[in-house]
């Protein structure tokens, strides 16, 4: 099978030939359809992950059919279609599994597809029983596969977070989450803005469901959601610590300032502002299987498909440097066949 290798870390990527795995007890083979390049790989390319081992196929944002089940598992049968991502497994002991939030465990060190497990820029790629999600019925697994990333990680913080019909939630960022943020939190019935530095996107955030946009060049933040009347959750999507910082003070009392995208500045703010209108900052990493399992089917029944660039394994490397250098424009994914 022809898989693309991260050796180490800043090495371009390799398209290798390999053996076709042999799913052990308690693993899944899966033949994959298509795999999401997530901006995740860039950060394991860079090195940022403690945790990352190199070499390793990178990708989590994995559709595919099971091909074969290891010793001990009995479903999902071979032939179903199925998604996985980011948690390549789990201890299954910890308090935090036995609630069904593995993304979370603290009782083994942490597994991540594509960063310390070998993930789907692969034709064959081996997940863990528990941790591979059939697909539901009109799933297009091409155009859908960023929901097992960029998807998960949206509807989860939103749902984290308290969002709810009537909910004011201003997302900051336009790339692939934040777009997706803006449209599941529109099908929920919140009323949203969208934050982003000019109005390149405005257009597609209108169409995707928010009826305000602010370009912080032209204004700031924190002002233009105040005279919306307030946002009850501040979505930071973007790759920036201080872009949330910057729309704080348009939260109301009792908003939320949730991190999904930051960089390595420091989260500063002055206690009174927190304390006095009882606002909170949280953060949220991804999802775990349950969560997967919401995200496809809110998507699917709301119509929620991402706008995908299909690409090849061979322009693999080619789009990875692009991304890395910020001249890659849209999603793209990996279709095999």
């Amino acid at each position: 099978m022809r898989s693309a290798v991260l050796s180490a870390p800043g090495k371009p990527l390799d398209v290798v030939e390999r053996a076709v795995p042999e799913p052990g007890p308690g693993e899944i083979l899966v033949k994959v359809t298509a795999c999401g390049m997530c901006f995740s790989e860039i950060n394991h390319w860079r090195g940022h992950y403690p945790f990352g081992t190199f070499p390793t196929v990178p990708g989590h944002e994995i559709s595919g059919v099971v091909a074969a089940l290891g010793q001990g598992v009995d479903w999902p049968e071979a032939g179903t279609p199925v998604g996985a991502s980011w948690v390549h497994a789990s201890c299954g002991r910890c308090d935090q599994c036995a609630r069904g939030d593995q993304i979370l465990c603290t009782g083994a060190p942490r597994q991540a597809t594509g960063v310390n497990r070998d993930g789907g820029y692969t034709e064959y790629f081996v997940g863990r029983a528990g941790f591979v999600t059939p697909l539901p019925d009109g799933f297009d697994p091409v155009a859908g596969a960023p929901l097992m990333c960029a998807g998960i990680t949206a509807f989860t913080g939103l749902r984290r977070a308290g969002a709810t019909a009537g909910s004011k939630v201003a997302v900051v960022g336009t790339g692939g989450v934040g777009t997706l943020a803006v449209r599941f939190a529109a099908a929920m019935g919140a009323r949203v803005a969208v934050v982003s530095r000019t109005r390149r996107a405005e257009r597609r955030s209108l169409d995707a469901g928010a009826e305000l946009f602010v370009a912080t060049a032209d204004q700031d933040p924190a002002e233009a959601l105040r005279a919306w009347g307030g946002a009850d959750l501040v979505m930071n999507t973007a790759p920036s610590t201080g872009t949330g910082l910057a729309a704080f003070d348009g939260l109301r009392p009792d908003g939320t300032l949730l991190y999904i995208g930051f960089d390595a500045g420091n989260v500063t703010l002055p206690p009174i502002g927190l304390v006095l209108d009882r606002r909170r900052v949280m953060g949220v990493p991804s999802g775990s299987p349950h969560d997967l399992r919401d995200t496809l089917g809110f998507a699917v029944a709301h119509g929620i498909v991402p706008e995908v660039t299909p690409v090849t394994l061979d322009d693999a490397p080619r789009v990875l440097t692009e991304m890395d250098e910020g001249r890659h424009q849209g999603r793209a994914v990996i279709a095999f066949g």
